[in-house]
């Protein structure tokens, strides 16, 4: 069986009793970052027996075939990330989708979820969100990647670095507006964790400042979109005379400040 084990995001209390009696009671443990699993164990006191080997990002796709012959084999494999659920931005996909393939059992010891922890304490909306994980660090796919989710309803969760939460945060006030809510969420479950909340633009001036920690980005979803008839009117209209209507829309869209693509299918639907 494989088994995927979520561990502390930084609070060894929230190691449950199932990750505890897992990592006991394995034939192998394959960790993200060995040294990490093992000094994890030690302060929770466990005496671990099993071989314990690297299991990550950069050797996932050499490894994963391995582990599944030994799971086939009787061997009770148990993954861990480096903190969090396994295969969520973190090793584990490629394990899960093989043993699937392979007719390996696959089980899951909940736990801490960064993605989670950081849509429940933002005090934005929860009942439907989106995880992005870490954006592009280039600034032109930057700015291409959150204009694409600038239309993106549901509250959007992101990863970052604090060494790049400034420019994402000034790329996403750019995406989203000024007054698109967001949080940020710091240092989650640690002794300093911290929880900034407010508009874009708020969080936009205090990222001037020096930032520390593991960052959590959580972002309002869009507005729905309301047009006046007189902008479907106009953009049909345009249609009419010979534009395409996605160029129509575009047209009237950048003048009034609406939304391209809402407009778009607005009047698509009217037409």
């Amino acid at each position: 069986m494989i088994v995927l084990a979520a561990t502390p995001l930084g609070n060894d209390a929230d190691a449950s009793p199932r990750l505890r009696a897992e990592l006991e009671g394995a034939s192998l443990i394959a960790a993200e970052d060995t040294r990490r699993l093992r000094a994890l164990a030690a302060r929770l006191g466990l005496n671990i027996t099993a071989p314990v080997i690297a299991y990550h990002d950069h050797n996932e796709a050499e490894k994963a075939p391995g582990l599944i012959e030994e799971a086939k084999a009787g061997a009770r494999i148990v993954m861990v990330s480096d903190a969090g659920m396994p295969s969520v931005s973190d090793p584990g996909y490629r394990l899960v989708s093989l043993a699937a393939d392979a007719g390996v059992p696959v089980t899951v010891v909940p736990g801490p979820s960064a993605v989670l922890t950081a849509l429940a304490i933002s005090g934005l909306a929860s009942d439907r969100f989106t995880f992005e994980g870490f954006l592009p660090r280039k600034p032109g796919q930057l700015a291409e990647a959150l204009e694409a989710l600038a239309d993106e309803p549901r509250t959007m969760v992101f990863f970052e670095s604090p060494r790049r939460l400034a420019a994402s945060l000034a790329a996403a006030q750019s995406a989203f507006g000024s007054d698109r809510r967001a949080a940020v969420c710091r240092e989650l479950t640690k002794t300093h964790e911290e929880v900034i909340r407010g508009t874009l633009a708020e969080l936009n001036e205090w990222a001037k400042g020096e930032i520390l920690g593991e960052i959590a980005l959580v972002v309002e979803g869009a507005p729905a979109a309301e047009f006046s008839a007189a902008a479907v009117d106009e953009v049909l209209e345009l249609t009419r005379l010979g534009l395409r209507m996605k160029e129509a829309a575009g047209h009237v869209a950048a003048r009034e400040g609406l939304r391209k693509k809402e407009l778009y299918e607005a009047a698509l639907a009217r037409k």
